[in-house]
Order: structure tokens, then C-alpha cells, then sequence
């Protein structure tokens, strides 16, 4: 049965609450005074009944990774603006004087150059959507081990959440703003704090943006049939994907963003308590 507060975990007291909920939870192994690393893995879960989800991984690999494979992504998205802008250049002049032929010769090799360019943006995307979800899931399992009470959404939305039709526009900002508050810093006296979350809403406004005018700019391109049109959505493709550099770049800002904050976090989970004066007097 699933604990009755937190429909997550599974129930384990007579109220039918999780370890978690009722706050019966084991002390985490290694003692309060394990010492953490920032840019090594975090101790991960260890014999004795531990299991995934209760002690944070590192999510510092996982983002350099992440963040080599977006700025593949910004070189590939200028890579497809510039063959794009050039093959917009020849449907214009097509468009201005149809007696010039752009099936062969300079116009045959940029409408090839253009595919290739094609090919390479989505292998970056596919490659870049592929990671960033494993990171993704990462870090909201690690914030369900930091604050599991903020959390709006179980871990499995961190990965099945983008591929929900109509629900992908508003399940992963969700799941990313559980991760956001529970990976914030606490004050020193362990009292809650709040972070403003202009990163997280600028990188979630850029991707949908750029996700609604991909899909209009190629619908547009799809319905061309004229030279004039076809040139208008060349621009409009080359505007989304503009944009999508845009939204590349945010990303990448949201992901160091999360991941020094995970990585401080959990040093302040882990960091000895403070001395309290006179307790060994």
C-alpha cells in the first residue's frame, strides 16, 4: 500500500505513512559528519537496506556532459541559420527572376548543405534531450532526499512528464520547481529559504517559445509551394531556430544553476553540527 500523504513511497506504519512521512526514517549511513566533495560523486546508497532515492548522487558529471552536448546543439542551430539564410538568398532571387534554375549547380549543393545542416541539429537534439532527462531525474531524485515535502510531483514525471501530450508544456516545469526549492540553500540555522527562480523561469519560458515557433515555422515551410513563400518560411525557420540557440543557452545556465546548488546542499546536509557553547563543561 502507498503511504496516504505522500502517494509515493511505501506505507509502513499502522496510519498508513512511509518512513519518510512519519519521520521514522534511519539516520543516513556514514554519520552526519561524512565528508563531501564538490566535484566528486557523492557516497551513494549502501548495503543494510538502502535503497535508491535515499542518499544524493553527484549530478556534476551528468551536467558536464549535458552542457558539452547543448553547446553542440548552439553550434548546430547556427550551422542550419546560415545554410538556411543562404538558401533563402537563391528562393529570393528565384522569386525576383524565374528564368534563374536553383535545382542544379550553387542551388542544388545549398538545398544539400541545408539537409546536411538538418541532420546535424536533430542527432544534437535527440543526443542533448537523451542526457539532459537522465540529469534531469537525477537531480529530482537528489531533491527528494533534500525536501521530499515540496515536491508536486513523483521522480517517474521527471522523464515521462515530456512525453505527455499538451501535459509536456507544464508537467517538467513542475517537476523543475520541486527540484528549485528543495536544492536552495537553508539558512544557517537550518530555517527554510526561498531563491527566486528567474533562472528556472527564464530557461522554461525560452524552451516553450522556441518549441511553438519550431512548429509553426515548420508548418509554414511544409504549405510553401511558391518561391515568395518558401523564402518567408526559410526566414521563419531561421527565426526558430534562432530562438532555440536562445533557449540552448538558458538551458545551460539551468543546469549549472541546479547543480552547484545540489552540490551545496548537500555539503550543508552533510557538514558537521555546530558547537554548542559550554556542552562539555
Amino acid at each position: 500500500m502507498l503511504c496516504t500523504r505522500c502517494r509515493i513511497r511505501t506505507a509502513v506504519t499502522d496510519e498508513g505513512l512511509c518512513t519518510f512521512c512519519s519521520g521514522t526514517r534511519p539516520p543516513m549511513p556514514g554519520g552526519p559528519t561524512a565528508p563531501v566533495v564538490a566535484d566528486a560523486p557523492l557516497p551513494g546508497p549502501v548495503p543494510g537496506g538502502w535503497g535508491a532515492g535515499t542518499w544524493p548522487r553527484s549530478p556534476v558529471g551528468l551536467s558536464r556532459a549535458v552542457i558539452a552536448l547543448l553547446g553542440c546543439v548552439i553550434a548546430s542551430d547556427l550551422f542550419v541559420i546560415g545554410a538556411g539564410l543562404h538558401l533563402r538568398g537563391l528562393w529570393e532571387g528565384l522569386a525576383a527572376d524565374e528564368s534563374l534554375n536553383i535545382y542544379s549547380g550553387p542551388g542544388l549543393r545549398a538545398q544539400e548543405l541545408y539537409d546536411l545542416a538538418g541532420t546535424v541539429q536533430t542527432a544534437a537534439f535527440l543526443a542533448t534531450g537523451v542526457l539532459f532527462v537522465i540529469w534531469f531525474h537525477r537531480t529530482r531524485r537528489n531533491a527528494e532526499v533534500f525536501e521530499f515535502r515540496v515536491q508536486r510531483m513523483g521522480p517517474g514525471w521527471a522523464v515521462g512528464g515530456w512525453f505527455v501530450p499538451v501535459a509536456n508544456l507544464w508537467f517538467p516545469y513542475r517537476v523543475a520547481s520541486g527540484i528549485w526549492e528543495a536544492s536552495v540553500l537553508p539558512h544557517p540555522d537550518g530555517s527554510w529559504r526561498t531563491a527566486p527562480k528567474t533562472v528556472l523561469n527564464l530557461w522554461w519560458g525560452g524552451w516553450i517559445v522556441s518549441v511553438l515557433a519550431s512548429r509553426i515555422a515548420v508548418s509554414q515551410w511544409n504549405r510553401g509551394r511558391e518561391p515568395e513563400e518558401i523564402a518567408d518560411a526559410a526566414a521563419l525557420v531561421a527565426a526558430a531556430d534562432a530562438l532555440d540557440l536562445v533557449a540552448a543557452v538558458l538551458a545551460v545556465l539551468f543546469v549549472r544553476a541546479v547543480t552547484r546548488m545540489q552540490v551545496e546542499r548537500a555539503a550543508h546536509r552533510l557538514a558537521p553540527a555546530p558547537a554548542v557553547p559550554g556542552a562539555h563543561r
